[in-house]
């Protein structure tokens, strides 16, 4: 089964540089220089509104492809793309609004704690891969990281969804937030002291109030005092995000020396794996509740990436028995994630898995291409470290 992850993560590396990244590049970025929505399964790109979110994602796979080594035009894409992100979404506030149309009309300018992360991860890669641009992306993630403490930090850790505040309070966004984190202090000249700390306050906000002290689950959404959330809105739990924070509080466990984070990112990924993958056809799910039981069977392609990089991350930290047991979900992962991969046009991705087996027919989200790149070079990453 080990073998089975190697051979996995070279076809999956393959797919991504021959066919996927050369698709995005050609047919997932507008003549205005931005990124679309969607491409459609014949391999075209759709006039669908644009969420802001995507820009910066999309930032970060090209941006990330160049560091690799990706042979092609990969840096016209990420200048092309953070500069489209600014002209139509960046309002008076410094904030990033929601949603464009096609046409790059600002259709939605409201505030969303998740974009502003990911403007964040954007502007830490880019620091990262393009030297002459470093001071300008510093002082660009240094005054958004200022603007966000100043305007809607929570009185107690973590932050507002807006200002004035608005319920629930959300973990997703700072899961986000986390990631920008440990990339932004691993940059030679940004402000390590300060994403280090605030990487520290929100995996500690993660570890004390995100996940329950006695089932172990994560939440999704609370009240102001970062209390679950009334009703079954509350209850939620999802998968992906057990896997993913699983990942996220892994790196950071290794960076700090925490044992603490090492013992609730197995039990996360325990949970999940455990409760969150579907037995008849090998996948994560969408959504459970806080008892574990399921709320929707539906499969979205990205928890496959999540799960795909925790159970990677664990094998490389693990010895013996151990590390085969993660390789082999490793290997599950993966085969989970390349059925969503099998299109009518290479380089392309279903996004969701009905219970039934079959996929929802609609065009592929850019959105996802940042789990699965990411997913895809984790998994070289750590498979390297063995």
């Amino acid at each position: 089964m080990a073998e089975d992850i190697f051979s996995r993560s070279r076809a999956l590396s393959q797919w991504l540089a021959d066919e996927a990244l050369p698709l995005w590049r050609d047919k997932g970025v507008d003549a205005a220089g931005g990124f679309v929505e969607t491409i459609d399964m014949a391999g075209e790109p759709t006039s669908a509104n644009r969420r802001s979110r995507v820009q910066p994602r999309q930032v970060y796979c090209f941006a990330e492809a160049g560091r690799r080594g990706w042979a092609g035009d990969w840096r016209s894409a990420s200048e092309g793309g953070l500069a489209y992100f600014d002209r139509v979404y960046k309002q008076p506030s410094g904030f990033y609004g929601a949603l464009a149309d096609a046409e790059g009309n600002l259709l939605d300018g409201s505030f969303d704690l998740y974009n502003q992360a990911f403007a964040l991860l954007a502007f830490a890669y880019l620091g990262e891969v393009m030297p002459a641009r470093k001071a300008e992306m510093i002082e660009r993630s240094n005054d958004l990281r200022i603007r966000l403490e100043e305007h809607v930090k929570h009185p107690f850790a973590g932050f507002e969804e807006d200002n004035p505040p608005r319920l629930p309070l959300c973990s997703n966004p700072h899961m986000h937030l986390f990631e920008a984190c440990l990339a932004s202090e691993m940059v030679d000249g940004f402000d390590q002291i300060a994403w280090a700390n605030l990487a520290d306050e929100i995996a500690h906000l993660a570890m004390d109030h995100f996940i329950d002290a006695e089932s172990g689950v994560l939440r999704e959404f609370f009240d102001h005092d970062w209390a679950p959330f009334a009703g079954d809105k509350g209850r939620i739990v999802e998968p992906g995000h057990l896997f993913e924070w699983a990942w996220l509080l892994l790196r950071w466990a290794e960076r700090r020396g925490s044992a603490e984070a090492i013992v609730k990112a197995k039990r996360l990924f325990d949970l999940g794996e455990a409760h969150g993958i579907c037995a008849d056809r090998n996948v994560a799910i969408m959504t459970l509740l806080d008892d574990l039981s399921v709320a929707d069977p539906i499969a979205r392609l990205w928890p496959q990436t999540e799960w795909l990089k925790a159970a990677v991350r664990f094998a490389a930290l693990s010895n013996g028995a151990e590390r085969e047991r993660y390789l082999a979900s490793a290997a599950r992962a993966a085969a989970a994630l390349q059925t969503f991969l099998d299109t009518p046009v290479a380089g392309l991705w279903r996004d969701k898995q009905k219970a039934d087996g079959s996929f929802v027919d609609e065009a592929a989200p850019a959105s996802s291409f940042y789990h699965i790149l990411c997913a895809i070079y984790e998994t070289e990453d750590c498979l390297a470290r063995l």
